[in-house]
């Protein structure tokens, strides 16, 4: 077994006992029983619980992490293929918007870190690419764009925390093409308040 397989397989394991069971009741005995390994090698890979818990919520949610990255570099905001893609990262991790809903709201595990990491991350890069495109300094695109920011977030989150709900209401199941439908819809939201501001 390579290195980075055992990681890899922690991660994974990680991922499922934490999305099904509280922070605190996850022992890291189950998660190398899970993964297949010795308990030794969290410490090795991770250093702790805490550290594996970190990584785990960094690596589910690396594809918007480099989302945001690319943000700032070049080409047109089209807001609609980020909430695609946050809605195609949920759907493959259906109970991780209410473990990253704890973390934030509740302030329960140690993942705090990480999502203030990269919500700041994405602050300052989003804020510098929101002034490129109103041709002014970015110290005065801050409020606008935590309010974009704050928008977003709303607006991804609660259709993938309430989905349950949402279906129930609606009498038909949130599916891949019914959230393409709706990143697009949000992504236009977004853009026409950005225009307006």
């Amino acid at each position: 077994m390579q290195e980075s397989d055992v990681a890899s397989r922690l991660i994974e394991a990680a991922r499922e006992c934490f999305l099904n069971d509280e922070y605190h009741r996850v022992t890291t005995r189950q998660i190398a029983a899970k993964a297949g390994v010795a308990v030794s090698m969290i410490r090795y890979y991770f250093g702790s619980k805490d550290g594996l818990y970190e990584d785990m919520i960094r690596q589910t949610l690396l594809p918007l992490i480099n989302a945001v990255e690319q943000l700032s570099l070049d080409g047109d905001w089209d807001f609609g293929d980020f909430f695609d893609l946050y809605y195609a990262t949920m759907q493959e991790n259906p109970k991780f918007p209410a473990l990253i809903l704890k973390v934030m709201a509740l302030n329960e595990g140690p993942g705090k870190n990480v999502i203030r990491q990269l919500l700041e991350r994405g602050r300052q890069r989003g804020t510098r690419r929101l002034a490129e495109i109103q041709g002014a300094e970015p110290s005065d695109a801050g409020t606008e764009y935590d309010l974009l920011r704050i928008a977003f977030v709303s607006l991804a989150m609660l259709p993938m925390l309430a989905k349950p709900v949402l279906e129930e209401q609606m009498g038909q199941e949130m599916g891949p093409e019914f959230l393409k439908q709706l990143a697009d819809f949000n992504g236009r939201i977004l853009k026409a308040g950005l225009q307006n501001m």
